[in-house]
């Protein structure tokens, strides 16, 4: 018997296992209704404090994303010169900061979006939204190569001001560097 036919039949069986358990543990008459089964098979609304709690963590966890790839493709090649003319690798460089730019506002403005179903982290944000606005359109300049010192420095301070409300709301960010693919479907 080769390995395919041996895959198969494994499979099969294991196939005919599990509808055989299925039906022996749902046989005999049913007292719920099909309504009533159905209402009770719906998922139910989480209560307000986990909410508070996958709120905090969705903030963390987009807030990371931003943070990791604002230094990843923007601070750090922006320090070790890859952003001035001439340098090797800039054209590229500029693209993916381009890229990274946009990435970080879209994920910055989901954390945003994320703490609003925290009051702490509402009100800790509350001052850095701003911030994040003004970041609107830099990755497209960032992406033309009209990005100077003042931008890059305001980028890393925006960051750095929602990692320090995350951190006084309980809900410290770390940098979390997503990979170059995730970065390019925004």
């Amino acid at each position: 018997m080769s390995q395919r036919a041996r895959r198969a039949a494994v499979a099969l069986l294991l196939a005919c296992g599990l509808l055989l358990t299925g039906t022996a543990c749902g046989g005999g008459k049913s007292e719920k209704s099909g309504k009533k089964a159905t209402e009770e098979a719906t998922p139910t609304a989480t209560s307000s404090a986990e909410r508070q709690k996958f709120a905090k963590t969705r903030f963390v966890a987009n807030a990371g994303l931003a943070a990791g790839a604002t230094y990843q493709w923007i601070v750090k090649p922006f320090r070790n010169g890859s952003f001035k003319k001439g340098a090797d690798g800039r054209t590229g460089s500029l693209i993916k900061a381009g890229l990274a730019g946009t990435f970080a506002y879209n994920r910055l403005k989901a954390a945003v979006n994320n703490a609003k179903g925290d009051p702490t982290l509402t009100k800790a944000l509350a001052p850095v939204t701003a911030g994040i606005e003004s970041l609107k359109g830099m990755g497209t300049k960032l992406r033309k190569g009209e990005a100077g010192d003042a931008d890059i420095n305001d980028f890393d301070n925006v960051i750095k001001s929602v990692k320090d409300a995350g951190k006084s709301a309980d809900a410290p960010v770390t940098d979390k560097v997503p990979s170059f693919s995730e970065v390019q479907k925004g």
